[in-house]
């Protein structure tokens, strides 16, 4: 099996790692070069890589990137133990909240966008987690 690394576009590194850090929990673990810090905590490496805004994505891209808030089907959930208190943490560093806490069989999240238009979950896991789930 591959070893997995998550990379995440940012137009500013440093509030970037502040956001990481301070509102998820993650730690800087070390900076590759100006524009990419390495962050620990979960079960893989997360890459955060300074681009400028506006740049191409790709040689004869379309359009320029845009780091307002923007729907992709892959996102980063984070599992926690409190999630009002990690939502608060979140918002602290510049998180926004995209509608209500949502409950599941499984337990409950939040769907927040990160500063940098990134969507991302907060998940709290209640009884068996997605055990729960199971031939549902």
């Amino acid at each position: 099996m591959p070893d997995l690394l998550v990379n995440i576009d940012v137009a500013d590194l440093e509030s970037a790692v502040t956001f990481y850090t301070e509102g998820l929990g993650l730690r800087l673990a070390r900076r590759l070069g100006r524009d990419i810090a390495e962050l620990r905590g979960g079960p893989c490496p997360v890459y955060l890589i300074q681009h400028a805004a506006d740049a191409l994505p790709f040689a004869d891209a379309p359009s320029p990137r845009d780091s307002t808030r923007h729907w992709t089907p892959v996102h980063l959930d984070f599992v926690v133990r409190d999630l009002e208190g990690a939502i608060a943490r979140a918002e602290a560093v510049g998180a926004a909240r995209e509608g209500a806490i949502r409950a599941f069989d499984g337990g409950r999240f939040q769907v927040l966008v990160d500063p940098f238009g990134n969507g991302l979950c907060l998940l709290q896991f209640e009884g068996r987690g997605y055990a729960e789930m199971e031939g549902a």
